[in-house]
């Protein structure tokens, strides 16, 4: 069984015109499988058919999407699902071709093994110098525009560091290179709004739908440092780690708290956590994607 899936059909080449490779004209979205399925299906669905309809992208029919992702998927039982969709090939310059089928890959790999130290004491994480641009018309879609992201993983080579926060052009925190960020203060949440950039996370929103329905109130906003180092409780989240506790930024430190804790026995099942099983306690936020 092929672990490639392009337009439907096993392989592992694009065409070179293709606008995703020329331009990074399309969106991705990254899954956890657990037992043969992709976790939070509807979630990623949507926010792929949100950023499709801000690109302007032809709409992709999302049952055509399920069967090949539970072709690919079948007897895996832990492992991670990438969708990418672009425009599709087309002339050279910017100038979009309306109408034009885009291309469609999905593609299976194994799981990332994460140490449990990571679930259980936190991470170190670093505060990155690459700054994220505004630009509202592409924040909170996972768009195929990375460089950002990838410039701030660069910056580091300490094993002990496992995640980088990145700010924006006036020293706001936004998020992790790969995550999205929560902070516990007074038994509250606090997230950074996204809606001049950064990535709005399937898991970020499956955490602020669990901690409504468990009556924590929830805030996004505009976050500093001060905001990090008065808060009570750090975690990072995203559909494949799940959840960390953060123990360490710089020189300042952190214990995973309660509140932590409720979160991740919440949303474990979804991820790629090690734990083998957790609780059903997200009925409310993520019982409708699980089919």
């Amino acid at each position: 069984m092929s672990t490639n899936l392009i337009n439907g059909r096993p392989g592992h080449a694009i065409d070179l015109h293709d606008r995703g490779l020329q331009y990074g004209d399309g969106l991705f979205s990254t899954l956890a499988v657990r037992e043969g399925r992709p976790q939070l299906w509807e979630r990623h669905v949507e926010r792929l058919r949100e950023g499709g309809r801000r690109l302007r992208l032809a709409p992709v029919d999302a049952s055509v999407l399920r069967t090949e992702a539970d072709m690919l998927c079948a007897g895996t039982t832990r492992g991670v699902l990438k969708i990418v969709l672009t425009r599709g090939p087309g002339p050279r310059g910017y100038r979009c071709e309306p109408d034009r089928p885009g291309t469609r890959i999905l593609s299976l790999a194994s799981a990332p093994e994460y140490p449990a130290r990571h679930y259980r004491d936190g991470v170190a994480v670093r505060l990155c110098s690459t700054r994220l641009g505004a630009n509202p018309a592409l924040a909170g879609i996972k768009h195929l525009n990375r460089l950002e992201q990838v410039l701030a993983r660069a910056e580091w080579d300490d094993a002990e560091i496992a995640e980088g926060l990145m700010r924006d052009g006036q020293g706001r925190i936004v998020a992790g290179t790969m995550s999205n960020l929560f902070l516990v203060c007074d038994g509250a949440l606090l997230t950074p709004r996204l809606d001049e950039c950064g990535v709005a996370g399937v898991m970020r929103a499956a955490i602020i739908e669990w901690a409504r329905a468990e009556g924590l109130p929830v805030t996004e906003g505009r976050l500093n440092d001060e905001d990090l180092r008065r808060a009570d409780e750090i975690f990072l989240c995203n559909s494949l780690i799940g959840l960390w506790p953060v123990r360490r930024i710089e020189g300042f430190t952190w214990n995973p708290g309660p509140i932590t804790a409720r979160a991740t026995a919440a949303i474990a099942a979804f991820s790629l956590m090690p734990e083998p099983s957790w609780p059903d306690t997200m009925e409310g936020a993520a019982g409708a994607d699980r089919s």
